[in-house]
């Protein structure tokens, strides 16, 4: 059985798979039309990635989330995503979990830690988040290609085992092969491991329909892209939620 994960009146793992805003903005003018733009899209959550803020700081962290809270309701989860995952500048790994953990003590709804971390790493932060009753997502990409449908379940396994509150793959595919394989995995760990909502998706076009298929196989979430996305393939929220409405419609 899967448990659901409750964040404000939020809940991933029920129903509609659940759309998540990028917000790339490079400063803190971009920072506020992205959340002005959240305000009329009404996706379900936004997500801020700081690796894009330029200059970005620790200390700044408390004060921007404050300002995003100002404008939005929405839950809002923190990322900042390392160039070898598709990331937009470097931070030592050490760094990152300095400026997740900043985020937690400044009342973020979620958190991102990828995988790459290393299970010792993720630990730590992981008590410090659920000390806030924080749910994290542990997460892995792969933009150059597409693993195995097992080497993705024992990715998606790693993820749970290491005490995620759900567990995000993102694969770049080569073949439509790639993408079956991707959402072969997906229900695979769906059925036969999942204790905790899955986050998967295929990148570019030829991804695109894992991004509104999901949630046939097992995905809780999806990405949707208001003026700016953050990955290849990311839909447009308004169109990404007609197709979303049409699929559960017909299920």
């Amino acid at each position: 059985m899967i448990k659901p994960v409750k964040v404000r009146n939020l809940v991933i793992g029920e129903g509609v798979p659940k759309i998540c805003m990028p917000l790339v903005a490079r400063n803190f003018e971009e920072l506020q039309e992205g959340m002005r733009e959240a305000l009329l899209l009404q996706p379900d959550l936004v997500e801020w990635r700081a690796d894009y803020y330029e200059g970005l700081t620790r200390r700044e962290i408390p004060g921007l989330l404050s300002s995003l809270r100002e404008k939005n309701e929405q839950p809002i989860l923190f990322t900042f995503r390392s160039q070898e995952e598709g990331g937009a500048r470097p931070l030592p790994k050490e760094q990152q979990l300095e400026w997740m953990l900043e985020a937690a003590d400044a009342g973020v709804d979620l958190l991102d830690a990828e995988l790459s971390l290393g299970e010792k790493a993720i630990c730590p932060l992981l008590r410090h988040a659920h000390a806030y009753h924080l749910p994290v997502i542990v997460s892995n990409h792969h933009f150059e290609g597409t693993p195995s449908a097992e080497e993705m379940v024992d990715i998606l396994c790693r993820q749970q085992a290491c005490g995620a509150d759900m567990a995000k793959l993102a694969v770049m595919p080569h073949s439509p092969a790639d993408v079956l394989a991707l959402l072969e995995a997906t229900l695979r760990m769906r059925e036969q491991f999942a204790e905790i909502p899955l986050i998967t998706m295929s990148m570019g076009a030829l991804g695109f329909i894992s991004r509104i298929s999901g949630g046939t196989f097992g995905s809780a979430m999806t990405f949707g892209a208001g003026k700016k996305s953050s990955a290849p393939g990311q839909p447009e929220i308004g169109q990404l939620r007609a197709l979303l409405q049409k699929m559960e419609s017909v299920r």
